[in-house]
């Protein structure tokens, strides 16, 4: 599942007449940067949720020609985050034992093959992308790179999920990519509009939430000034 259904209001005036997801990177949009990436690891089935331009990005995603189904999770009534937006989704989502969740908003060279293997071998809940870097907020990972919490370096909010030893402890940025296996969908109870990020929080009191660790090249693409960083940074 594609996230592209977010509002884009830090990449205005982009977004002026867009949806953030059709603003261009390197020549091509946001979104066919995201196919792309996700076809080249072998998927063949994607969803991608719609808000912002709904009726744009539909008529955009019908004329696309990929190697892969795409099906729309059509969110323009009501702007659900990605928690929300995989829960509206889940009827498409379990027609497989595992699926991938990306943002729509990154750029990356991540192997998405080895961390789809890896999550497979793991048995873990979810495994999430994660990379250490410069960030605002970072996940809290044990020794054993079990989600533990989450901490906010502006706010200095911490929520801690799970107990760990304050010696043995990761904390790392996500990278808005994870591996979800379907019986998740089941455990929600959040409704309406609701983080991802929260979920799986709150599942990992009592449920495996890996971190994956990647290497290489990532960026954000929600801000003007980040988008021209990437720019500079893929070249």
């Amino acid at each position: 599942m594609i996230f592209a259904a977010g509002l884009g209001t830090r990449l205005a005036p982009l977004t002026n007449n867009k949806p953030k997801a059709l603003v261009e990177f390197q020549g091509k949009t946001m979104l066919n940067h995201a196919i792309e990436k996700l076809t080249a690891a072998g998927v063949n089935r994607i969803i991608i949720n719609i808000h912002h331009f709904a009726d744009m990005m539909a008529e955009y995603i019908h004329n696309i020609r990929c190697d892969a189904e795409l099906l729309i999770s059509d969110e323009r009534d009501f702007l659900l985050d990605t928690g929300g937006g995989i829960l509206k989704a889940a009827p498409l989502l379990c027609a497989e034992d595992n699926f991938i969740a990306y943002n729509v908003d990154i750029a990356c060279d991540i192997d998405l093959k080895a961390l789809y293997n890896t999550h497979l071998s793991s048995g873990n809940l979810a495994t999430l992308a994660v990379k250490d870097r410069e960030s605002t907020r970072k996940l809290i990972f044990n020794k054993e790179m079990q989600l533990c919490g989450w901490h906010n370096y502006t706010t200095n909010e911490t929520k801690i999920s799970r107990k760990f030893e304050n010696n043995a402890v990761n904390y790392l940025a996500f990278s808005g990519i994870s591996i979800i296996n379907k019986r998740l969908l089941d455990l929600i109870t959040e409704t309406g509009k609701f983080s991802i990020t929260n979920l799986f929080l709150r599942l990992a009191q009592n449920e495996n939430i890996g971190g994956y660790v990647h290497d290489g090249l990532w960026a954000d693409l929600g801000t003007i000034e980040k988008l021209k960083k990437a720019e500079e940074i893929f070249r």
